[in-house]
C-alpha cells in the first residue's frame, strides 16, 4: 500500500459515495487506474464494506448506551447468536479488564434498554453507561496521519 491507496482510503472515509472522476482528480490519476486500485483493496480486505451515517435520534433511537457484560465463556455460543441478531446492538467488542465484553446499543427508551439489559443478565453480570452526549461521535480513521506518525 503506497501514499495515493493511502489518499484514496482517506477520501473515501469520508465520502464513500463521491463520483470516481472526482476521487480520480484528486489523487491524480485516471478513472480507470483509481478503480483498479479501489479493486485491489477491496479484493485484500482493506476495505471491507461502504456505509451511511445515520442520526440515530432522528430514526427514533435517542438512547445511546455502553454495556459491560462479565460473559462466561461457556455461554459464548448462545450468546453471539442473540447478540448478532439483536437490531438494537450497533457494536459487540470482546475485551480485557474486569468485563469481557463491551456493546454499543441504540434503544427508543430507557424502559426497553432496561428490557434488553434483563435479557442480558441471563448470561452474566452487566454494568450500564447511558451516554448524555457525544462531542467526538464515531468518526474515520485518520489513516494518512496515523501512516505519517509510524515514521
Amino acid at each position: 500500500m503506497d501514499a495515493i491507496d493511502l489518499k484514496i482510503i482517506s477520501i473515501l472515509e469520508k465520502n464513500a459515495r463521491i463520483p470516481l472522476k472526482n476521487l480520480a482528480e484528486q489523487v491524480f490519476l485516471s478513472s480507470p487506474a483509481t478503480a483498479s486500485r479501489i479493486e485491489k483493496l477491496e479484493k485484500e480486505g482493506i476495505i471491507i464494506s461502504y456505509s451511511a451515517r445515520l442520526d440515530l435520534k432522528k430514526l427514533g433511537l435517542p438512547i445511546t448506551a455502553f454495556i459491560n457484560l462479565d460473559l462466561d465463556p461457556k455461554q459464548k455460543p448462545t450468546f453471539y447468536p442473540f447478540i448478532c441478531s439483536h437490531p438494537n446492538v450497533l457494536e459487540c467488542n470482546c475485551v480485557t479488564g474486569r468485563y469481557s465484553q463491551l456493546l454499543k446499543v441504540a434503544f427508543e427508551s430507557t424502559e426497553a434498554l432496561d428490557a434488553f439489559i434483563g435479557e442480558l443478565n441471563n448470561f452474566g453480570h452487566t454494568e450500564t453507561q447511558i451516554a448524555f452526549s457525544s462531542p467526538k461521535p464515531p468518526c474515520e480513521a485518520a489513516i494518512e496521519e496515523i501512516e505519517n506518525n509510524k515514521h
